[in-house]
């Protein structure tokens, strides 16, 4: 996970959506929140949105990073404006923990899932990898310069110093 000298890094916080055209390093830390990674093989561009919820009711609003189509909906507009087509990019989604696997009704987590994979259907973007669900958080490291994306695992309940931690890259290519 070594980074070349010299690369921007970028720690994005729930709500938050960030795009870039040199080589750059976004991280993000998610609960029940989820992240698409956005990554161009040819150009070596792309972004990362982090949404916490999946929708809002919005009349005559600016877009805001903390709904999951808002969200992506920024991030779509970064592609075009940089002269490229959602399609071209490699996606990948991430997050959707539930952080209180005791309760029994509906929750955010099973929510945003949903909402996620609604929305890559609803615009035609094939997931290349995803890892979602299941409980507790993952921390997310996405490098422009290669596609990689690093996904760190704690599930819930699961002390530090026995902890099975998933640490893995989803491969950018």
């Amino acid at each position: 996970m070594k980074k070349p000298l010299g690369v921007a890094e970028v720690v994005l916080a729930p709500g938050q959506v960030s795009f870039a055209t040199r080589p750059t390093r976004l991280r993000t830390l998610l609960g029940s929140c989820v992240a698409f990674t956005f990554w161009h093989p040819q150009r070596l561009i792309g972004g990362m949105c982090h949404f916490m919820l999946p929708a809002r009711l919005r009349s005559n609003q600016p877009l805001d990073g903390k709904y999951g189509d808002e969200a992506l909906e920024l991030l779509l507009r970064h592609t075009r404006v940089h002269g490229t087509r959602p399609q071209d990019y490699q996606v990948k989604a991430f997050g959707g923990g539930q952080m209180f696997p005791a309760e029994q009704h509906q929750n955010v987590a099973s929510l945003n899932i949903r909402a996620a994979l609604a929305l890559a259907e609803h615009h035609h973007l094939h997931l290349a990898a995803q890892d979602m669900g299941s409980t507790g958080y993952r921390t997310i490291v996405f490098d422009l310069w290669n596609g990689n994306v690093w996904v760190r695992h704690q599930p819930m309940g699961i002390l530090e110093n026995n902890a099975f931690e998933k640490n893995q890259c989803i491969a950018g290519r």
